[in-house]
C-alpha cells in the first residue's frame, strides 16, 4: 500500500511530465543525428515538459535534460553488460540506445528515437579513448534501475538561487549525509559521476599549486546541470547541418527560396502536427 508521501510524489511527477507539442527545431534533423552520434556522446535535450521549463529557468539554459548515448547492443563489448541492457531495454538489437535518468522512471535504457521531434545537441568528449568510453558506459549501466531523486532536484534549485534569502529549513541539503543518496540519480549527476569515474574533466576548479603548476579539483557531481556539459571546454559541439555546404564550401550554391519574404515566414515555425 502506498504511503501518502509516495502518492503525492507520484502525482507531482505526472504533473511535471506533461509536455507541450513539439515545435520546429531548425538544426535537429533526426537522420543526421543518428549518423553523427558515437558511443559516449552526450545528447542535450531542450525538453517540453513542465519540469523542463523549471530546469531551464533555474539554470538559465535552453537545455533541460542530458542523456548518455551508448550505441547499439553490438557497441557494448562486455557480454554481461550487453545482456543486462538487452534485458532491461527489451528493444531490437539494432536500436540506437541512450541511458538517462528521468522523473517517474529513474535511470533507464531508452531508444534514441524517443527524441526525434525534439531540439537536441550532440556533445563529444574530446580525446576520450575507447577503453575509457567503455568504462563510462559500464558505469552508467550499473546505475540502471535507480530511482530519480526529485528531492535532489529541488535541493539543486534552491542551491542555485541566492540561498541567504530563504529560510534555513528551505536551504540546500546537498552536502548533508543522506542514506538514500546511493540509490537515486538525476540526469546530469548520473552522467557527471560516470565521466568522473575515469577522471575525465567536465568543469573542474582550476588553480595553481605551491609549485605554480595548474591542478584540477573535482567538483561535486551532484552540482552539475545539463548546461555544464555545454559550457565545458572538454566537450566539442558536433554540428549536423541539414543542408551541408559542398566539398568546396561554396555557400553560393545553396538552394535558397527567395520567393518567401522573411517577414511572412512565421507560419513555418508552427508546431509539428
Amino acid at each position: 500500500m502506498r504511503t501518502f508521501a509516495e502518492w503525492v510524489i507520484e502525482d507531482i511527477s505526472k504533473w511535471l511530465l506533461v509536455e507541450s507539442p513539439p515545435k520546429r527545431a531548425y538544426l535537429s534533423d533526426y537522420a543526421s543525428v543518428c549518423k553523427e552520434l558515437l558511443p559516449c556522446d552526450i545528447l542535450l535535450i531542450e525538453g517540453r515538459s513542465r519540469a523542463s521549463l523549471i530546469i531551464k529557468h533555474v539554470t538559465q539554459s535552453p537545455w533541460s535534460h542530458a542523456a548518455l548515448y551508448i550505441g547499439t547492443l553490438d557497441n557494448i563489448k562486455d557480454t554481461e553488460y550487453r545482456n543486462r541492457v538487452a534485458r532491461l531495454g527489451n528493444l531490437p538489437a539494432d536500436t540506437q540506445l541512450l541511458i538517462e535518468s528521468e522523473i517517474g522512471l529513474g535511470t533507464v535504457v531508452s531508444p534514441l528515437a524517443k527524441y526525434q521531434l525534439d531540439h537536441v545537441r550532440i556533445l563529444r568528449p574530446r580525446g576520450l579513448n575507447k577503453i575509457a568510453a567503455q568504462k563510462i558506459i559500464y558505469f552508467a549501466i550499473d546505475r540502471l534501475g535507480r530511482k530519480y531523486d526529485i528531492q535532489h532536484l529541488l535541493d539543486l534549485a534552491r542551491f542555485l538561487f541566492p540561498w541567504g534569502l530563504f529560510p534555513r529549513r528551505w536551504r540546500s541539503s546537498l552536502f548533508q549525509h543522506n542514506a538514500l543518496q546511493p540509490t537515486r540519480d538525476i540526469c546530469s549527476s548520473m552522467i557527471a559521476s560516470a565521466f568522473q569515474s575515469v577522471n575525465y574533466p567536465i568543469l573542474p576548479i582550476i588553480r595553481k599549486n605551491e609549485k605554480a603548476e595548474l591542478e584540477l579539483i573535482e567538483r561535486n557531481y551532484n552540482l552539475y546541470t545539463p548546461s555544464d556539459f555545454d559550457y565545458s571546454p572538454f566537450f566539442d559541439i558536433v554540428k549536423y547541418p541539414i543542408v551541408p555546404l559542398d566539398a568546396q564550401g561554396e555557400y553560393k550554391n545553396l538552394n535558397w527560396n527567395f520567393s518567401i519574404n522573411s517577414d511572412d515566414a512565421g507560419d513555418l515555425d508552427q508546431p509539428v502536427e
